[in-house]
């Protein structure tokens, strides 16, 4: 009789295979070539968000958080253009709000420009309600109903804000007001930092880094009109 044969078993755990890996002068290649490429990002990353792609309007809209200094060059945009009215946007105020005069950004700036000499009956105000995030959003919504409910045949707009807030603001608006709305965008330098080399004070690096963040969360995450 021939001998029963054993059956073997082997429970292998790990196997031996052939991996490529760079050379030194492939990971110097790899590192100037990513390098390079941090250099174009900063180089270019705050011309990309301070987007400035005006378009012929009569309807000029201010976010009512600016600066005083963006106010003046807001007017100064007013004369130059063709407008009819300037529309001014904002929140209520985070700070202050019981002891202000103007509860909210709007109105806030809407005051100031009549200070600067504006005309009261080319101006208006168009707070926005308060609300915990996407107030960018809200804002551009508030303005729609604003602008459905005026009786206004308005169908191009310019939007004025500042710095790297504008490629934001831009598609955020334009998001809010397609299709009856086309929606250009200036947007004004910001004095805080020096714009050409951002990354050497915190205040750029800062402004720059949460800009990026908020514009892919708006381009990518946000919300459907």
């Amino acid at each position: 009789m021939q001998p029963k044969k054993r059956l073997k078993f082997r429970i292998q755990l790990i196997q031996r295979r052939e991996v490529w890996l760079p050379t030194l002068q492939g990971w110097a290649v790899i590192f100037l070539s990513l390098l390079m490429m941090l250099g174009w990002a900063i180089a270019n990353i705050h011309p990309f968000l301070a987007v400035t792609a005006p378009i012929p309007a009569n309807i000029l809209v201010v976010e009512g958080w600016l600066p005083d200094y963006a106010v003046e060059e807001a007017i100064a945009e007013y004369q130059r253009g063709s407008y009819e009215k300037l529309i001014t946007t904002g929140t209520p105020l985070s700070r202050g709000y019981y002891l202000a005069e103007y509860k909210n950004f709007a109105e806030l700036t809407a005051a100031t420009f009549l200070a600067l000499g504006f005309d009261p009956k080319q101006l208006v105000a168009v707070p926005t309600p308060k609300v915990e995030k996407d107030r960018t959003y809200t804002s551009a919504v508030t303005l729609r109903k604003w602008l459905s409910a005026s009786g206004l045949r308005i169908t191009d707009v310019n939007l004025f804000t500042l710095g790297t807030h504008t490629r934001r603001s831009w598609l955020v608006f334009r998001q809010a007001l397609a299709p009856t709305v086309h929606v250009g965008a200036i947007a004004v330098e910001p004095r805080a930092y020096d714009v050409e080399h951002w990354w050497r004070s915190s205040e750029g690096v800062r402004t720059v880094i949460s800009e990026v963040i908020a514009y892919l969360y708006a381009r990518f995450v946000s919300w459907k009109t």
